[in-house]
């Protein structure tokens, strides 16, 4: 196996300097529609007192779950001594770090009150799990950064394993709590599951990775380096393994709701009777966001596609952006069980389904958010060394176990 040799981007080409002057502009739109709902108020959104957490909180979890699974290949390469992750370790972790990033932005410039952030990080109520996550977050930002200094330090090199294997536990920490903001949350019948803490972790692996494989591949691709067949063909067989676990978690989340009559509302509601939710569970995140995806990189000729893989990656962003609406929003839509096994109804819309439509500045705001992300990225690898020159076929061990 030939030595590694990590290299910055050059970064001068228009078509670097493009892409940051559109991710500039989304950034820029982000912040603008995050000024325009705190000057109007969320009346201008389509929260309700009902719907509380709207489009951006969607996009906001979605990038905070997927930052523990991006950094995925990291703890392969460092935990599981997999010789053929370790030169995308730095990658990985970096990618890890401006997901969280992008996601805690989103969370912060729609809280209305921004300011607000300084009672949460200096008060504390640890019989809250909002509380948990907020040492959880930081300290992810914290180890994850040790963890990337461990990896691109020649001298402290030797102690990439042990760091990398307390990142690995932290970011398993972390989602876990992710999961149990809505585990915890028993007045909705559609939250109320342990089922949720361990689905959101696997959902995490298949997240990160998707959008792992896309940076990899676009960062090789435009800057001209040699990305070889063996470590895109692994990366992809990995991806299917994740989207399959996410699918079965899904799968007997669902079951186990439906063991419990108390559930069969909910599950009704979500399966068959919730309009937009039920289309977008069965055809986004089912079928697009799952089933299809799972197809082609398995396929025998389209998983050697590599315009094939990129594909099947946006589907599995998309079909998880539709899940964590699906949760998020369907969850709130349907009314709260205040009386198990009577029917009310009242002023204050009790026993009816809540509608929500996503206005023009939560999609913004939470595309920002993804900006974000992507901005750090792009920076990070023209200023750092982040990337190595070349993972063609000769340069890592395909054989590698």
């Amino acid at each position: 196996m030939k030595p590694i040799v990590y290299r910055e981007i050059e970064g001068r080409s228009a078509g670097y300097l493009a892409l940051l002057g559109v991710l500039g502009v989304l950034i820029a739109l982000g912040l603008g529609s995050a000024y325009y709902m705190e000057h109007h108020g969320h009346i201008v959104t389509g929260m309700t007192n009902q719907i509380v957490w709207g489009m951006p909180h969607v996009f906001a979890v979605f990038l905070i779950v997927a930052a523990s699974g991006a950094l995925n290949v990291a703890s392969i390469g460092s935990v599981f001594g997999k010789t053929m992750y370790k030169p995308m370790g730095p990658l990985s972790a970096l990618l890890a770090l401006a997901l969280l990033a992008g996601g805690l932005t989103i969370l912060l410039l729609d809280l209305g009150r921004p300011d607000r952030l300084i009672v949460a990080a200096t008060t504390y109520n640890f019989k809250s799990i909002f509380a948990w996550n907020v040492i959880l977050y930081s300290g992810f930002f914290g180890i994850v950064g040790v963890y990337l200094w461990m990896q691109m330090d020649k001298l402290m090199y030797k102690f990439a394993k042990p760091a990398g294997f307390a990142a690995f536990i932290w970011r398993l920490i972390l989602t876990t709590g992710t999961g149990s903001i809505f585990g915890f949350l028993v007045a909705r019948a559609f939250y109320d599951s342990a089922m949720l803490a361990p689905m959101f972790v696997v959902m995490s692996f298949s997240y990160g990775l998707a959008i792992f494989i896309l940076v990899l591949m676009a960062s090789y691709s435009w800057s001209g380096r040699p990305l070889g067949d063996a470590v895109v063909n692994r990366l992809k067989n990995l991806q299917g393994v994740f989207i399959a676990g996410a699918l079965y978690f899904v799968v007997v989340f669902h079951l186990t709701n439906l063991y419990f009559t108390k559930h069969h509302g909910v599950e009704h509601f979500i399966l068959v009777g919730g309009g937009g939710i039920t289309t977008l569970f069965w055809l986004g995140q089912v079928i697009l966001g799952s089933l299809v995806p799972l197809a082609m990189v398995y396929h025998p000729k389209l998983g050697k596609s590599r315009t094939a893989i990129a594909v099947a990656c946006v589907l599995v962003v998309l079909g998880g952006l539709a899940q964590m609406y699906v949760t998020i929003i369907g969850g709130q839509a349907y009314p709260l069980v205040l009386f198990p096994g009577y029917q009310e109804s009242s002023s204050f819309f009790d026993g009816v389904v809540h509608p929500y439509s996503p206005s023009l500045p939560e999609i913004l705001l939470g595309i920002g958010g993804f900006a974000v992300a992507m901005i750090m990225v792009a920076v990070g690898v023209k200023v750092l060394r982040f990337l190595p020159d070349s993972l063609d076929n000769h340069a890592v061990d395909p054989h590698a176990k």
